[in-house]
This record gives C-alpha cells, structure tokens and sequence, in this order.
C-alpha cells in the first residue's frame, strides 16, 4: 500500500439515528421542491428536488462545486455561462464549479429535476445579489 491509498475495514455497524428522511421534511415553504442538506444528515453530498409548473426555474447563480443535474420527468432548457441547452427525461448535465448557470421549464408538463451538489453545504451566490 502506498501513502494515497485509504484503507477501510468495512463493518457490520449501522449508523445510529434516523435513516430514511420522509420527503415532506425536507420541503421549502409551500412549494413543491426540497432541499437536502446532506451534513444534517451525514452525506457528502446535498440536493434540491424541483417539481416546476411551465416557465419556472432558478434564477441565474453559480456554486464553489460542481452541479448535477438528473430530468426525471419533463423538458428544461440549462443556461451553463453563455451556452444554453435543452435536456430531456433521463438526461443528466453537469455545471462545473465557477459556472453560472440556470434552469427552466420549457415543456408543456411538470419538470422534475434531480439536482445534485458535490457538498455536504450548499452555496448559491445568486446574479441578482452578486
């Protein structure tokens, strides 16, 4: 073994505490996104379930880490810096850190998106606040 190799036993051990986080948990307000803040519940990683009417999305920000996004259901057009895109149901696209970027509903039905941030945090600086 080499000084950049980890090594991990693995174990029989589960973690203590709740597991299974019930959806309406993580809900913003009364939309119909959620948020998971992964360190509250000990993942590396964080993420937004959107669920968007027509016309919807975030507006512009970008991330010190890179996003991924997964369409579960519907069409959104990405904006990633100066370059727009459309994705699809089953698509995945992915932002690098740095870029700005930006979603929306361009279908005639719901989009539902998956959006994954490569964080235990999130952190948005929004274009309007910049």
């Amino acid at each position: 073994m080499n000084a950049a190799e980890i090594t991990l036993a693995p174990t029989m051990t589960a973690p203590a505490g709740e597991v299974v986080v019930p959806p309406a948990s993580l809900l913003l307000g009364t939309s119909r996104t959620r948020r998971f803040v992964g360190r509250e519940h000990g993942a590396g990683i964080s993420y937004f379930f959107v669920d968007y009417d027509n016309g919807e999305g975030p507006g512009l920000h970008w991330h010190p880490y890179t996003e991924t996004w997964y369409v579960i259901e519907g069409t959104a057009e990405l904006t990633l810096g100066e370059r727009r895109i459309i994705a699809r149901t089953g698509d995945t696209a992915t932002v690098p850190a740095g870029v700005w970027h930006r979603f929306e509903n361009v279908g005639d039905d719901r989009l539902k998106v998956l959006c994954i941030h490569a964080s235990d945090v999130i952190v948005q600086t929004w274009a309007d606040e910049a």
